[in-house]
């Protein structure tokens, strides 16, 4: 075992002394979504400076903790933030906590976001399911394979659950609320794009826009992980007044307001999986 196997497997030990209960599904909450966590019961908070190995989180509406405990009944794992490329960490330390959570028994991995929304349809405020990504960050998976998660080559075709997609599309019908589906597209950042970077993302294909989650799916999916991914618009990149400008707080005011909604989707998927 080298170095970086062993450091996997001291944040998992550490966290499995941690966690009382045998859980398959994590959570990672993006910008303003982090209230989601108030939804657990039973809950476990451990900071992430507290956990071998683990990054810090340094992004705007990202409290930087893992929580255990109970959503819906159902014993679950929930990031309160999540690393990015943009902060100045390696692609290693962006998707650490994926595979350390492999290593703790996790099957299935929901991830949300907040984007902005190249398609013209979408509105502030709307949820959008993720039924596929574009990726414009360093992919994950340069370097050595590591055999121990998955192959060297793993397929993408199906990244992101097309039983779990139909079943939010389900429960959403029956909830009443109104959710879009799309592509997302992952770029580096920290700055914005500009309308023209917007014009290109939604020609070639885009849906919504962000910083983050393409990286931990790709590891996810390499290491046999099933996952949902979830976008809240924050913003609408396809519509530039001459006094607008996009702003970090309008964005986590955005998410906060979607988070409840969310979280009931995000409640009922985990008691049927």
């Amino acid at each position: 075992m080298n170095m970086q196997e062993e450091h996997y497997h001291e944040a998992a030990s550490f966290l499995a002394s941690r966690i009382s209960r045998e859980t398959r599904t994590a959570i990672i909450l993006g910008s303003g979504l982090g209230n989601l966590a108030n939804s657990i019961q039973e809950a476990t908070v451990i900071p992430y400076s507290q956990i071998p190995h683990f990054a810090q989180s340094t992004a705007v509406g990202h409290k930087g903790n893992l929580i255990a405990g109970l959503l819906g009944g159902v014993p679950v794992l929930a990031m309160q933030g999540r690393f990015h490329y943009y902060e100045g960490y390696s692609m290693d330390q962006v998707t650490f906590p994926v595979r350390t959570m492999k290593l703790l028994g996790i099957e299935n991995l929901l991830v949300s976001n907040a984007a902005g929304g190249i398609n013209n349809t979408f509105k502030v405020g709307d949820l959008m399911i993720i039924r596929d990504h574009i990726n414009n960050l360093p992919n994950p998976l340069i370097g050595r394979n590591m055999e121990m998660f998955g192959p060297r080559f793993p397929d993408m075709t199906r990244a992101y659950d097309r039983e779990f997609i139909a079943k939010v599309e389900a429960i959403c019908s029956k909830k009443g609320i109104p959710v879009k589906k799309g592509v997302y597209v992952g770029l580096t950042g920290p700055s914005y794009e500009t309308p023209a970077e917007y014009a290109f993302w939604g020609k070639v294909g885009g849906d919504a826009i962000g910083m983050s989650t393409v990286p931990e799916v790709i590891v996810a999916r390499h290491a046999g992980i099933k996952v949902f991914g979830m976008s809240v618009i924050t913003n609408e990149g396809y519509h530039f007044a001459d006094d607008f400008v996009n702003d970090a707080q309008d964005v986590i005011d955005a998410a906060n307001a979607a988070s409840e909604k969310m979280g009931e989707i995000f409640t009922a998927l985990v008691q049927e999986i």
